[in-house]
């Protein structure tokens, strides 16, 4: 066994068929305890049969557990390590993996009524046509695709929705909870400005 669990396993190791044995009690007389009918004869056969079977699972178990432990590894270098190809994973830690969050993210200068087609907003700047952004201010919410990006502006698809001077417009407006690891929505605040005369 030593041997075994030290070294690798081949898959070819010896495999001989398992026969499943039906194993049967003697057959005895209730009143006399005479033997009727003999039961299943345990032979050297049956014994190995079972040895057999037993050995190439657990071998089978090992070399599965090895092949399962490989596959965590390479999922994970494939999710952490930049450039890599396959499978990828966030667990929402803030380490760095392939996945980065689209953080672009504009205000809208002048409000636009239900129908508008064009923003005219802060900055264009991460923002390209034929790509989808989410819209909202504190009483909506819609997500549109840009189909025009100019210099102090984008044209999007028809609103649903009228907004505000100061709504957001954002490639994705989830926020990361590393402490949870979990996303939420982002928020859209207004703020109170109070002009204070200083003489």
């Amino acid at each position: 066994m030593a041997e075994f669990m030290t070294g690798e396993i081949p898959l070819n190791f010896k495999t001989n068929p398992y026969k499943r044995v039906e194993w049967e009690d003697d057959l005895t007389d209730p009143n006399t305890g005479e033997v009727l009918e003999e039961g299943t004869i345990f032979w050297a056969e049956y014994g190995n049969n079972l040895e057999w079977g037993l050995y190439n699972a657990y071998r089978f178990l090992i070399e599965q557990a090895r092949q399962m432990q490989r596959m965590r590894i390479q999922m994970e270098l494939d999710g952490r390590v930049p450039g890599n190809s396959g499978t990828f994973a966030d667990v929402l830690d803030g380490s760095s993996n392939k996945i980065s969050l689209d953080k672009a993210l504009t205000d809208i200068i002048e409000a636009v009524e239900i129908g508008g087609t064009t923003l005219k907003v802060a900055s264009v700047e991460g923002f390209a046509a034929f790509t989808q952004v989410t819209i909202f201010d504190d009483e909506h919410i819609e997500d549109v695709v840009i189909t025009e990006v100019g210099t102090n502006n984008m044209k999007v698809q028809a609103l649903k929705n009228e907004y505000k001077k100061g709504a957001k417009v954002a490639r994705s407006n989830v926020l990361i909870d590393t402490d949870n690891a979990e996303m939420g929505v982002g928020d859209w605040q207004t703020f109170n400005v109070e002009l204070v005369e200083v003489v």
